[in-house]
């Protein structure tokens, strides 16, 4: 590890934002490589255009809950990034054990409950009964292996807010790794194993993910971390932690879950009622969005990380300037990739067709799914601008007003817009409501832009009191005394 001081600012701006940025980008990549090779492997099952799309709503009616967990535990970042800059990283610990105690809760209350529900909330939607059954077991299998997704996620931004990305850079591959070899055997029956289908993908990706939490948990509980943060002696619940997290951390919760509600209604029931070719297309195009999605998530939590050291120093001048090198760099990427949805669109969405296919079937999922990917397009540079100020915005502990506008314009402009275009230009059909989604993306970033550049978020504080924090670190330390540091 690095002896390098991080509450010092760094001499050259390109190369720490790159030193962050570029293995946080690498892992998020790996993400939605991990989505990409189920989605195609599950493509391959048949030639009915069932398999993708019950995988997609499976695995969005998964999603939705952990994100609201996952959206509130993001502010880990925040509060280890503000530390780190302030120069007390010991404190960091504190706030991955106790995020990991909420996720484990969230899964025990919610996420166990809801997953038996969802055949249910399946049929109410009214979509394609055979996929309505193959995504509710695909998404049952994902809610039941959530609590490893959700604990992975809470020490990966702890990692991030360290500006130890290539920790989780280095679990994301092993895990891609486990997830290409285990999902394929078990989707096909090869070696010996049953053939499962769809939900031998979804149990591949499971597996995956406690191998992705195996390595940052050897790393957090290893001897170096532990010697100089205190890791294994921080893990009781503390209700302050608590606190902290649930004060900044809710409106990121409630963002994304309510984000991918309304994605949800946008997949599952606006484009997916068309029928099962339209809501195969449509997950296609969405797969692609993600592909250049993800990234950029990526350069929003570096972000996070970049603005929250700098404001732990006391330099929003300094987290302004990081801010915006990741915006660049994300609107480049971005850019390139909306520029090939439109160049190389049939190609993209050929690569999720089975050569056995019917030929009237191809020809409807290129048309549609061409289509998908130009208005996917159409709001790529917004998409950029919006994540990674929305990550500076989350670095400064300024959550609020983001997370209510998201609720607002998400439920008036995607699913509001979605059914007015559905019902207004009927001979549209599961186009009108992706058009919808790029108004909405486009609204979001000029918002966060002019949050942004308000610069209300320059004087906001979350960094502790040293004098009172000590007190409580003292008392911590008292009390695991019989822990030891090994």
């Amino acid at each position: 590890m690095s002896t390098e001081s991080h509450s010092t600012p760094a001499k050259n701006p390109l190369r720490e934002v790159l030193a962050i940025a570029a293995p946080t980008v690498a892992t998020m990549t790996s993400y939605t490589l991990m989505t990409f090779v189920d989605k195609w492997l599950v493509s391959q099952i048949g030639p009915e255009p069932v398999y993708v799309g019950a995988q997609g709503n499976g695995g969005l009616a998964a999603w939705v809950p952990i994100s609201i967990a996952q959206g509130t535990l993001t502010i880990i970042n925040t509060y280890v990034s503000q530390n780190l800059g302030a120069g007390r990283p010991e404190r960091g610990p504190a706030y991955a054990w106790n995020g990991v105690w909420i996720a484990t809760a969230w899964w025990l209350f919610i996420l166990v409950p809801y997953s038996f529900l969802l055949p249910s909330i399946f049929r109410l939607a009214g979509m394609d009964a055979e996929q309505a059954r193959l995504g509710a077991v695909y998404g049952q299998i994902l809610l039941w292996g959530s609590c490893l997704t959700m604990a992975t996620r809470c020490l990966s931004q702890f990692f991030y807010g360290m500006h130890r990305a290539g920790v989780v850079l280095a679990a994301g591959i092993a895990a891609n790794v486990v997830n290409l070899a285990l999902s394929y055997v078990l989707v096909f029956g090869v070696l010996g194993f049953p053939k499962l289908g769809v939900a031998g993908s979804a149990i591949g990706t499971v597996f995956a993910t406690l191998i992705e939490l195996a390595i940052p948990i050897a790393v957090f509980l290893g001897r170096e971390f532990n010697s100089k943060y205190g890791t294994r002696r921080q893990w009781r619940l503390s209700v302050s932690h608590w606190r902290d997290l649930l004060r900044l951390g809710w409106p990121g919760g409630v963002m994304f879950g309510n984000e991918m509600v309304c994605w949800g209604i946008f997949m599952v029931y606006l484009v997916s009622h068309f029928g099962r070719v339209h809501a195969t297309a449509g997950w296609i195009a969405h797969q692609y969005m993600s592909l250049s999605f993800m990234p950029a998530v990526g350069l929003s939590m570096a972000c996070t990380a970049l603005v929250g050291k700098y404001q732990g120093m006391g330099r929003p001048d300094l987290a302004a300037h990081r801010a915006w090198l990741c915006v660049r760099a994300a609107v480049v990427y971005m850019g390139l990739c909306g520029l090939a949805f439109i160049v190389f669109r049939r190609q993209l969405v050929g690569v999720f067709i089975p050569a056995e296919a019917d030929p009237a079937t191809v020809a409807t999922l290129v048309r549609l799914g061409s289509a998908f990917l130009i208005a996917t397009a159409a709001f790529q540079l917004f998409d950029a601008g919006a994540m990674t100020i929305s990550g500076a915005l989350r670095g400064a502990g300024d959550t609020v007003a983001p997370g209510v506008a998201t609720i607002f314009m998400s439920w008036t402009i995607i699913v509001g817009g979605g059914f007015a275009l559905v019902w207004l230009a009927p001979g549209l059909e599961s186009l009108g409501p992706w058009i919808a989604a790029a108004v909405y993306i486009f609204a979001l970033c000029v918002f966060l832009l002019v949050r942004f550049l308000g610069g209300k978020w320059r004087s906001i504080k979350i960094v502790k009191d040293e004098t009172a924090l000590d007190t409580v670190e003292a008392t911590q330390a008292g009390a695991a005394a019989t822990d030891g540091v090994v």
